[in-house]
């Protein structure tokens, strides 16, 4: 029993610090909150290629509807996507590949064309070359689809972190 008790008494002890940390909630607020509010200002500018159309469609789905009010910012993204072939055997077949997908996007003000921010995201996936080419492109698309997720994950999660720090430097 003595035994037990000690883990648990050191987890409480180590917990009591972390309480007083200042961590704070991002999306504090909900739809109405200041990050939530400022995320919904943005318009994500056309981008070109299939990957486009996916990053383009998973930043909108992550970003709250801005009701019917015109943006004050407008995202744009330019995406590098590669395929390259990793693994190869001795009849020069590949039989490994790595698709990478990065997105190089600023952040812009509609009011006066100004950069807020602009960064870079992405990922890579490994995707094994199968004897069926119709398997080796559906393997492809997939990992296109989890990548495009990915990296739009990474972009919103960017803005949101620029939406709070830009909203505390403004109360």
């Amino acid at each position: 029993m003595r035994r037990l008790l000690t883990p648990a008494l050191l987890l409480a002890l180590l917990a009591v610090p972390m309480a007083g940390c200042g961590l704070r909630p991002l999306y504090a607020g909900g739809g109405g909150g200041r990050v939530a509010v400022a995320l919904s200002q943005v318009e994500v500018a056309p981008i070109a290629g299939k990957a486009g159309y996916l990053v383009g469609n998973a930043i909108r789905d992550r970003l709250v509807s801005n009701r019917g009010n015109p943006p004050l910012y407008r995202l744009e993204i330019k995406l590098d996507d590669k395929i390259i072939g990793l693994g190869v055997r001795s009849d020069d077949t590949i039989t490994r590949e790595r698709r990478t997908l990065r997105a190089r996007y600023q952040l812009i003000d509609l009011a006066n064309g100004a950069v807020l921010l602009d960064a870079t995201a992405g990922s890579d996936a490994g995707v094994d070359v199968v004897g069926s080419e119709y398997a080796t492109i559906a393997a492809e698309d997939t990992a296109l689809e989890r990548l495009s997720a990915i990296v739009a994950d990474q972009i919103v999660a960017r803005m949101a972190l620029y939406a709070e720090r830009t909203s505390q430097a403004g109360s």
